[in-house]
């Protein structure tokens, strides 16, 4: 590589991975992390708060709602704020949002009281995602970009995981608050390295021509001498970023990301708020299903690092979600035909996560490489919010059919098919991509 010739892309994309990129891979991914632990934690609690207030069970479905709904509007929001407004303070001011916002579940005593508190915590939470996504996108080389944004995001059902294996310990001997004060004061302590460590992406800085901030940045990183000194072209002012998300022929693309994340998204939830209840009623013991979304879980992160991993090395990251979805269609079958079988249970819970859990964490990895960098966090983030309606949608589909007297094997057929049409729609995304220019491996 030449010195002093070599564009800013080309720079990150070429550059052997440093210990300062693995830096901010890695507080991005705990950034993820705590994310995750803090969207399931209002589950953890949720029994003992029941407990202690003496109040309906059924109480908690608007507060369950009202987080789903706030992380909804929040990826909307700071996805747009950090395509205007740069990636670190826009992360910087969700994080710090979610953090102070939980730090005030414990003082509540009504139902009304946590469901504004889960809502206003939701916009952090929500928030966080699309830029964190974003931010590591830009900092990846290109040759491992999946790979890595894949990796970065199989943080947040690890946050999942270890939240509710650290919620059972912690809340027998502490109390429910300890899990919000948790879920509170580690953001805040991890906020200093996120503000002393993560730069502002410099993909970023560039479209905006902020030259002087560009040489800080690539000073710290040492790149400085590497660079040539030219710009990306100059991001054009736009009234609204979400109407440029249907211009320049990328409106079939978009609707086919929403459309693919909006059904995946609808089948996760549902799978994970409905499997501990459907087990038990069919007859399995509380530690299997308990550990059926355990094992969902995992199997979304073995599936979310093998399909990167595949799309980095073989290409066509379209083409192998598509076959994981229909794969996926067939392990969630294989629940509902699991009868009293635990070991069924938990392969299939775990095969349904490798397959269409993983291959919808992945195609919002393709979201982050789809969109250039003037419209990636808008991109990222309505693509991960209107998936969020899918994920509300999913658990009352739930209850209604259930409530209709739907077996579950019938059950987890129907759901099945979301995982087929999701499986249609990123297909179909490739073919558009490729239609106009754009990598079917982004």
């Amino acid at each position: 590589m030449e010195r002093c010739t070599v564009s800013l892309e080309s720079i990150v994309d070429a550059a052997a991975l440093s210990p300062r990129q693995l830096l901010i891979i890695l507080l991005c991914s705990l950034v993820v992390m705590v994310d995750g632990f803090n969207t399931q934690s209002i589950a953890f609690a949720a029994p003992a708060i029941v407990a202690a207030w003496r109040v309906p069970a059924a109480s908690f479905g608007v507060i369950f709602a009202a987080g789903l709904l706030g992380s909804l509007i929040g990826a909307l929001a700071f996805g747009v704020l950090a395509d205007r407004r740069g990636r670190k303070p826009s992360l910087v001011a969700a994080v710090a949002l979610f953090a102070t916002v939980n730090l005030l579940a414990p003082f509540t005593a009504s139902v009304a009281a946590l469901t504004a508190v889960r809502l206003v915590s939701g916009f952090g939470l929500g928030g966080a995602l699309p830029i964190t996504i974003a931010l590591t996108s830009e900092y990846a080389p290109a040759r491992m970009r999946t790979t890595l944004v894949a990796l970065m995001f199989c943080g947040f059902p690890l946050g999942a995981v270890l939240g509710g294996a650290a919620a059972a310990r912690l809340i027998p001997v502490l109390g429910w608050a300890s899990v919000f004060y948790a879920g509170g004061l580690i953001p805040i302590a991890l906020l200093p390295l996120v503000i002393g460590w993560i730069p502002e992406s410099v993909r970023f800085l560039s479209v905006r021509q902020a030259r002087g901030r560009i040489e800080q940045v690539l000073r710290r990183m040492r790149w400085l001498e590497l660079w040539n000194g030219q710009l990306m072209p100059a991001a054009a002012t736009v009234r609204s970023p979400v109407a440029s998300l249907f211009a320049d022929g990328r409106a079939a693309a978009t609707l086919l990301l929403w459309s693919t994340l909006f059904l995946s998204l609808l089948l996760t939830y549902f799978l994970i708020n409905w499997i501990p209840l459907i087990a038990r009623s069919s007859g399995y013991d509380m530690t299997s299903a308990v550990l059926g979304v355990a094992a969902l879980n995992l199997g979304a992160i073995a599936g979310c690092l093998i399909i990167g991993r595949l799309a980095d090395r073989y290409g066509r990251l379209t083409s192998l979600l598509g076959v994981a979805f229909v794969l996926g269609a067939v392990a969630i079958g294989l629940i509902g035909a699991s009868g009293r079988s635990s070991p069924w249970l938990l392969a299939a819970a775990f095969l349904s996560g490798v397959c269409s859990l993983g291959a919808q964490m992945c195609t919002v990895v393709y979201c982050a490489n789809f969109y250039d960098t003037a419209l990636r966090s808008t991109g990222v983030g309505w693509a991960i919010g209107i998936g969020r309606i899918g994920s509300i949608v999913g658990p009352a589909m739930g209850g209604i059919l259930i409530a209709a007297g739907l077996r579950p094997g019938t059950l987890f057929v129907l759901i099945g098919t979301m995982s087929v049409g999701s499986g249609l729609a990123v297909l179909a995304l490739g073919r558009c991509a490729a239609g106009r220019g754009a990598p079917a491996l982004a």
